[in-house]
């Protein structure tokens, strides 16, 4: 599968969540909710997940190799710098 679209929408706040992504894949296929958080060890993206009733968090939807995770964590960092890097020069916080 080919990612062919990364959606970002940034959270100004100072939480750890610094992001929400959406990625489309063949432009057929996407999943939201990504989150992009800020951890002791750098930045890294969780996938959408649902809490469940024991309290533990489980994920909805979720790459099954490490190669795919790894095209989706790079395609959606690239987006978040160029989104990162226009809100800077625009001075908007969106």
């Amino acid at each position: 599968m080919k990612i062919t679209d990364v959606r970002i929408h940034k959270i100004n706040s100072d939480s750890k969540m610094k992001a929400v992504a959406s990625v489309t894949f063949d432009d057929e296929f996407v999943v939201h909710d990504i989150k992009i958080i800020s951890g002791q060890n750098g930045m890294f993206i969780a996938m959408p997940s649902r809490k469940m009733g024991d309290g533990d968090f489980r994920d909805i939807a979720h790459p099954l190799t490490s190669e795919v995770r790894n095209r989706m964590k790079e395609a959606i960092f690239a987006e978040y710098d160029t989104v990162l890097a226009e809100s800077e020069t625009s001075g908007s916080d969106q």
